[in-house]
């Protein structure tokens, strides 16, 4: 799918990344920029090395609290009916935990969110016992890939600012930079700071309501971050299945002259993002991964998008941000298993569908077997 080749499974930390093509004209992808930040334990370290920078804006002993309505509870129930049958058209649509087994050996997969939220404990209630019985733990980004994405933003300004040519202010009509500024100080990130940040990470950020830009500042996370720190107890070795700078390599390629109309949609969806947050996280806990996007694609319709360049664009960030992903950790995981069971834990968007990771691993002969209930 034109993504990073990453041949075997590398310790955290180590290894680079080859050149990958331009997101293009994805960038309404990012006005729902909640779902794949949301979902992403990669996309949630981009956002803390950004939270960081609101933490000084930030008051440091209020705790934010993230509510809103659930949209999709909302719609007409014809409508979520609709949703769920586009849904439930693609391999494995629901689900967290699965276990797929072939020739004796067994790799347990869990779909995350990066985010806090008391509900984790009854998926960590299945998952801990399972983690006693296998030998690593791989994932997209752990402890040590969270360090090197710091430094090499502190390394290398121009990975997340605009170290040359026009700033925001200079690129953005007065009335777009003026509701701009008001959106990110919300979050804690003021005119002086956004004004020379890449227009992609301030998009992700403007996903996010500006609760979980504090969680993140203070170094929550989600269930992700409990597996890492799990596994790091019992003494298993956390494996990264691809290098840190994959993210930056995918954005990095991002055309300048995308940046307003990026900018204009995450405007739109930053007035939402509350709502968003809670809609996604709770058709996350009800185990609908695959509903997420359908929700998404429905949303982006709703706001005015033509269906033919609603689907390109979401097409287009599933290939980029997901599917090729997918095809390069197959190998990797492949490996660790014929070292002994092993323990995947990534995105939950990422196992669904027909080039979902779980279906890949079946199209190479493993039997998948979900292991977590219907959610209530």
């Amino acid at each position: 799918a034109g993504v990073p080749r990453h041949p075997g499974a590398r310790p955290t930390g180590r290894g680079q990344a080859p050149a990958s093509p331009g997101l293009g004209p994805a960038r309404r992808f990012w006005q729902r920029g909640a779902m794949t930040s949301f979902l992403s334990p990669r996309g949630a370290r981009l956002l803390s090395v950004l939270a960081l920078l609101a933490a000084l804006a930030l008051p440091g002993a209020a705790r934010a609290v993230c509510t809103g309505a659930n949209l999709f509870d909302a719609l007409p129930m014809a409508e979520q009916d609709a949703l769920r049958a586009r849904a439930e058209a693609v391999p494995h649509p629901r689900g967290l935990v699965f276990r797929a087994t072939r020739a004796g050996q067994e790799v347990i997969l869990v779909g995350t969110n990066h985010l806090p939220d008391p509900r984790h404990s009854a998926t960590l209630a299945l998952v801990e016992p399972l983690m006693a019985g296998v030998g690593q733990l791989l994932v997209e980004a752990g402890p040590e890939e969270e360090a090197a994405l710091k430094q090499a933003a502190a390394r290398d300004p121009s990975l997340l600012f605009i170290t040359e040519g026009p700033t925001l202010p200079e690129i953005l009509p007065p009335e777009d930079w003026a509701a701009l500024s008001r959106l990110a100080l919300e979050r804690g990130m003021p005119g002086f700071v956004i004004s020379k940040m890449r227009p992609i990470y301030l998009a992700m950020m403007l996903g996010l309501p500006p609760c979980a830009m504090e969680a993140l500042a203070k170094g929550e996370g989600g269930l992700d971050k409990e597996l890492i720190a799990r596994a790091k107890a019992q003494g298993l070795a956390v494996v990264a299945l691809e290098p840190y700078d994959t993210i930056y390599r995918l954005f990095a390629a991002v055309p300048d002259a995308e940046a307003p109309a990026m900018l204009r949609a995450a405007m739109i969806g930053a007035e939402q993002a509350g709502d968003s947050m809670v809609t996604l996280a709770d058709l996350y806990f009800r185990g609908e991964p695959r509903l997420v996007w359908e929700f998404t694609r429905a949303q982006a319709l709703a706001g005015g998008m033509a269906p033919d360049e609603v689907e390109r664009q979401m097409a287009l960030s599933e290939d980029l941000l997901m599917i090729g992903r997918n095809r390069d950790w197959i190998p990797v995981i492949e490996a660790a298993a014929a070292q002994g069971p092993v323990m995947v834990a990534a995105g939950a968007l990422h196992m669904p569908g027909a080039d979902g990771v779980l279906a890949l691993l079946e199209a190479r002969g493993w039997r998948v077997a979900r292991l977590d209930g219907p959610r209530p």
